[in-house]
């Protein structure tokens, strides 16, 4: 079994070893002020190349993985958001705690984050199309009275209202005996008049509802989700950028998790 290799930097100032290189040199010296490597059978002096993260001419984007665990205890917490401060943007490559996983989402399309008042700034939210019942609100209906009508068109009748919480896009489950929710397909209508769902269940994950099944459902898991739960959250952030770059804070607004 072969051994991992990995470039590392020590730091005189902070006695440590803070950073890890993304070039792997067959044989590396320091002379005359400069620091040279070998890769390939070719010689290479660093430092020298005006783009950063640039070796042996290929380049890698920073990075920075880290983790948020304030007060760290038994109690879990709920991560609301993510920010940082910096002289460029950074781009979220994975937010993941204990308990689940997601992403960051702000008010303009295919943005991880936005700046506010000097700070790159981002909503936290669960990754869509991942249903964790232990982690958000999961609603029943009741049992059905009917059902009819062809699989991508299904209509499912309720002898009690259906409510004001379940959405059009919301996924129906049935829920049999105390078993897992099987997934029943996704709601395309709704009549709160009638007490009727009228349900696409033609999807090859989707088993069609029978008369007498008790109905539940879950909202849109991206929409729904207000921030991640779990005992710690950690974070990666990269960068593409090969001129100097400066990171300077990454921070979170969390709380305690109320069930």
């Amino acid at each position: 079994m072969g051994c991992q290799s990995y470039t590392l930097t020590y730091d005189e100032g902070v006695k440590g070893w803070p950073s890890f290189y993304s070039f792997f040199p067959e044989y590396i010296k320091g002379m005359n002020a400069y620091l040279y490597t070998f890769s390939g059978g070719n010689l290479f002096r660093h430092n020298v190349n005006p783009l950063r993260n640039t070796f042996y001419d290929n380049f890698t984007p920073s990075s920075i993985t880290s983790v948020f665990n304030p007060e760290p205890s038994l109690s879990v917490k709920l991560f609301k958001t993510i920010s940082f401060e910096s002289n460029s943007e950074w781009s979220r490559e994975s937010l993941v705690t204990d308990l689940s996983q997601g992403n960051v989402n702000t008010a303009l399309p295919n943005i991880d984050f936005e700046q506010k008042e000097g700070e790159w700034y981002g909503y936290i939210r669960h990754n869509d199309g991942i249903t964790n019942y232990a982690l958000r609100y999961s609603n029943g209906i009741g049992t059905n009275t009917n059902v009819a009508g062809p699989n991508n068109a299904l209509v499912v009748s309720f002898g009690v209202p259906i409510g004001n919480i379940i959405t059009i896009g919301a996924t129906v489950y049935t829920l049999t005996n105390g078993a897992a929710p099987v997934e029943a397909g996704v709601v395309d209508n709704l009549d709160r008049v009638n007490n009727t769902l009228t349900v696409d269940s033609s999807a090859a994950s989707a088993t069609a509802p029978v008369t007498g099944d008790f109905i539940m459902f879950v909202n849109n898991t991206l929409a729904e989700s207000y921030g991640m739960r779990g005992y710690f959250m950690e974070f990666k952030l990269t960068n593409g950028s090969n001129a100097p770059v400066e990171l300077f804070a990454v921070g979170s607004s969390v709380m305690k998790s109320f069930p």
